[in-house]
């Protein structure tokens, strides 16, 4: 196999404009994912049963089934469904989104669930509001523990986001396989863009031990 990488590094400009698509959705994915993964959390361990249904349904659901389908989904059959069709950035940012929500609400309960119940008790038996209890007192403690396992999961995002290039949008992924279908030559052009994904997960990894261990030092 012989590799001439020397076609292909003029066009790694034009593939490194795919990062900053890359990074919009991967980081607007992630911050909707959690948010909503805290709603979700939230439902599955409330008294109300009708709560506690829905949000294991929507989690089984979303983790039950591939995440292409479900960009697929969102946007192929947006124009069918809502009559008009869903811009391909759009339909990923959603898709990714409900996707993430769904892993990040079970990381999120089984953090809940490990603090101390004792807590949660003392505040109710001072009066404290379940509302207050929650932001104040459990939600703080909770995401310094489950921290580690929500980097892994906007790193698994991140890796996951190459999925993009199934519908059109003009990642680094979709701007490799366009340079190499330009010049018959794939192996480079994809290479190169597993490069520059690795180097974005290894500083995703380093930034999230940096923080990890200033959180530790800070107990």
């Amino acid at each position: 196999m012989n590799l001439d990488f020397t076609s292909v590094l003029p066009s790694l400009p034009f593939i490194l404009q795919g990062l900053g698509v890359t990074l919009q959705i991967v980081c607007l994915a992630g911050i909707l994912g959690f948010l909503l993964g805290i709603i979700l959390s939230l439902c599955k361990i409330s008294k109300i049963k009708l709560l506690n249904w829905l949000a294991n349904a929507y989690t089984s659901v979303f983790r039950g089934t591939p995440l292409i389908l479900q960009l697929m989904i969102i946007y192929f059959g947006s124009p069918q469904v809502l009559g008009f069709q869903i811009e391909g950035v759009t339909a990923a940012i959603i898709g990714f989104a409900l996707n993430s929500a769904a892993y990040i609400s079970e990381i999120i309960r089984a953090g809940i669930q490990a603090i101390d119940k004792g807590q949660q008790e003392a505040a109710m038996a001072l009066g404290v509001p379940y509302r207050p209890t929650m932001v104040n007192i459990i939600l703080p403690q909770a995401m310094k523990n489950i921290l580690p396992a929500l980097m892994n999961e906007f790193i698994t995002l991140t890796k996951e986001s190459a999925l993009v290039t199934t519908i059109g949008v003009m990642d680094v992924m979709r701007r490799a396989y366009q340079v190499g279908a330009n010049q018959y030559q794939f192996m480079e052009p994809l290479l190169l863009a597993g490069i520059i994904y690795y180097i974005l997960v290894t500083i995703l990894t380093f930034l999230g031990k940096l923080v990890e261990g200033r959180l530790r030092s800070s107990d």
